[in-house]
């Protein structure tokens, strides 16, 4: 072979035996890490956020070579499927005007929430999680899960996050047109505090984008990655999705890449 290749016995021999050069013990390291970081992160970063998370912990390297040393070592990041929106009510009763208008963008916390409810099926039934935004920080701040859609589910999720924040009146609260929404008791508590309530046009999915937007990479990152054994199973996952990870520690591209919580303790 040597001979074939005109390359010397004794340069091929020492090739053998020589060290792993600096340059690849350091893509042999980043390798690792990059797989210690896919994994500590459940599966749910791409190239662009691991390489930010590397970066965080002071290791050097550019998103092109992450992404090459994924596809070497077969690491995708979960991705999901194509959303489909259910109909809107068209009923009349108790709706408010589109007060939110699409203004997704707020200038400080607790001026703007959204909500909305999506399904999760498990065993074959479906079962429901109610979710508050904040769309300063896009931080989750109330949730409620259950196996029944009722008005007493947003409630739950609505009382958790007035709970949580100091309001103030002229708070915004957006959601769609479902009858739970358009409850008397639901709309007696968004009255209570001084807010204002605000449901997305008829048959108009895109007036609560945002919240949409947030169900959809859930269920990427953790209802369809996962083979949930019990309800309560469910519960804990959502806790630790919702409060841990994606309140705490997922990179959000709209708040230049920071968690939730981050970005409101920059505004503190």
């Amino acid at each position: 072979m040597c001979r074939a290749l005109k390359v010397s016995r004794s340069g091929y021999y020492k090739y053998l035996t020589r060290d792993i050069s600096a340059h690849q013990q350091r893509r042999k390291q980043l390798r690792e890490q990059t797989m210690v970081l896919f994994e500590k992160f459940q599966k749910r970063y791409g190239a662009p956020r691991l390489t930010r998370a590397l970066k965080a912990e002071n290791v050097p390297c550019c998103v092109n070579t992450i992404a090459k040393i994924m596809q070497q070592l077969q690491l995708r990041a979960r991705n999901g499927r194509a959303f489909r929106y259910s109909q809107y009510s068209h009923s009349n009763v108790r709706v408010s005007q589109n007060v939110l208008r699409r203004q997704f963008v707020a200038t400080k916390p607790n001026t703007k929430w959204v909500t909305d409810i999506t399904y999760i099926r498990f065993k074959g039934q479906w079962h429901y999680l109610a979710t508050v935004m904040d769309l300063y920080s896009r931080a989750i701040v109330g949730w409620a899960f259950d196996s029944h859609m009722t008005e007493e589910l947003i409630i739950r999720a609505l009382n958790m996050a007035i709970s949580r924040r100091d309001i103030e009146p002229g708070l915004i609260i957006h959601s769609d047109r479902g009858v739970q929404y358009r409850s008397v008791r639901y709309q007696d508590l968004i009255m209570s505090i001084g807010a204002v309530s605000s449901m997305s046009r008829r048959s108009n999915c895109w007036d609560n984008a945002v919240i949409e937007s947030f169900f959809s990479r859930m269920k990427v990152e953790l209802i369809y990655g996962e083979k949930f054994n019990s309800l309560q199973e469910i519960k804990s996952c959502i806790f630790e999705y919702i409060e841990i990870f994606y309140n705490r520690v997922r990179q959000h591209s709209t708040l230049g890449y920071v968690s939730p919580y981050e970005y409101e303790a920059m505004y503190a």
